[in-house]
């Protein structure tokens, strides 16, 4: 029986190389120099600090034009708030999304059953498996929940005939 798995998952080696350039390129950057300016990952948390929040503004857009020639959806950064740390210096911790949560689930399951398409989706995980007696039945699924899921960066492996 024909299936496939709807996921979200970054491209961890690029979101390192794109934090790695913006870091280099803030090294090398004359209006940072001297400035508290700087970004690392740990895990899937990147750390911005920086003297301002407009400074962490022009380092985040960095970040974001770096992980876009990296061919990775921006989408997949969550934003936390900013912090003050000792003296005027601020900082913000961004998460990289990995995996579906169980509320998105539910929404994919939701939309593929109100489609009224022949398939059923379930939820394994952090994924979603949506199965189908036809190849065509599910390729509509695929265009569906591209069209309908604009907030998370979907992508879908294990395409089995």
């Amino acid at each position: 029986m024909p299936s496939f798995d709807t996921v979200c998952e970054p491209n961890l080696p690029e979101v390192k190389n794109a934090v790695d350039n913006t870091a280099k390129e803030i090294s090398t950057r004359f209006d940072f120099k001297g400035t508290a300016a700087a970004i690392e990952l740990k895990d899937k948390d990147i750390t911005v600090t920086g003297d301002a929040e407009f400074q962490l503004a022009q380092v985040e857009e960095i970040l974001r034009n770096k992980l876009a020639k990296r061919n990775v959806d921006v989408r997949f950064l969550d934003m936390g708030d900013v912090q003050k740390i000792g003296g005027d210096k601020v900082k913000r911790v961004i998460k990289v999304k990995n995996g579906i949560a169980t509320e998105d689930a539910k929404k994919i399951t939701r939309i593929i059953k109100e489609s009224k398409i022949k398939v059923q989706a379930a939820i394994q995980g952090e994924a979603v498996r949506v199965t189908g007696a036809k190849r065509d039945d599910l390729q509509a699924t695929m265009a569906l929940l591209r069209k309908e899921i604009a907030d998370l960066p979907i992508s879908f492996d294990n395409f089995r005939d």
